[in-house]
């Protein structure tokens, strides 16, 4: 089994990345986004490995960062996700992205990644909704008020706000993020109007 591999980038690939470690190279498959950061032919690289063994294969898949290869892993668990959808998903959101996706239950944006139709992305919010906190990483600090709207249980307050900001133009997740601050100023007995006010001011920093 392999963990990590730490070596000189020999080539890149469409879908993969040629690492030499001390004359063996090994090939680890990786999404576009870890493609796009691991640096140039003949770098030093480090990626964290997941080893896949099947009875007419071996395969490599490589993420930049443990976080990201826990998420390929939890992707998987939800039917209809194999290797190449999680690998998708990961090209197109970061971890922090995803957890917000799932907090918020946006389907809209895991729908994003190539070969996530409208009920693969469903089962993925519904399905790993309570896991997600634990794999939120950076994200995780207004991870429970994103859960909370995503259930439709925050205070009308916030709810209000949220909406307000969406319909200006900014993303679920912007919006969440910019009442939350919002909230850490007014704190939590504050009325919407207030929450809109600040976390407008939040958002044009």
């Amino acid at each position: 089994m392999i963990g990590k591999l730490k070596g000189t980038i020999d080539e890149i690939g469409d879908d993969y990345v040629l690492v030499d470690v001390h004359g063996v190279c090994y090939v680890a498959h990786c999404s576009a986004r870890t493609l796009s950061r691991i640096g140039s032919v003949g770098e030093a690289c480090i990626l964290f490995i997941e080893t896949y063994v099947r009875e007419d294969q071996l395969k490599l898949f490589g993420f930049m960062t443990a976080l990201e290869r826990d998420w390929f892993n939890l992707l998987q668990s939800v039917q209809g996700v194999g290797a190449k959808v999680a690998l998708a998903i990961l090209s197109t959101l970061t971890p922090g992205e995803i957890a917000n996706a799932i907090a918020l239950q946006d389907k809209t944006s895991i729908s994003r990644a190539n070969g996530v139709g409208p009920k693969v992305a469903v089962r993925i919010v519904t399905e790993l909704k309570n896991k997600a906190p634990a794999f939120a990483g950076e994200a995780s600090a207004n991870i429970g008020l994103k859960q909370e709207l995503g259930e439709g249980v925050a205070s009308a307050p916030v709810a209000d706000a949220v909406s307000a900001l969406t319909n200006l133009g900014y993303s679920r997740d912007q919006a969440a993020n910019a009442v939350a601050a919002a909230m850490k100023t007014a704190g939590e007995g504050a009325d919407s109007a207030k929450l809109i006010r600040l976390g407008l001011k939040e958002l044009s920093r």
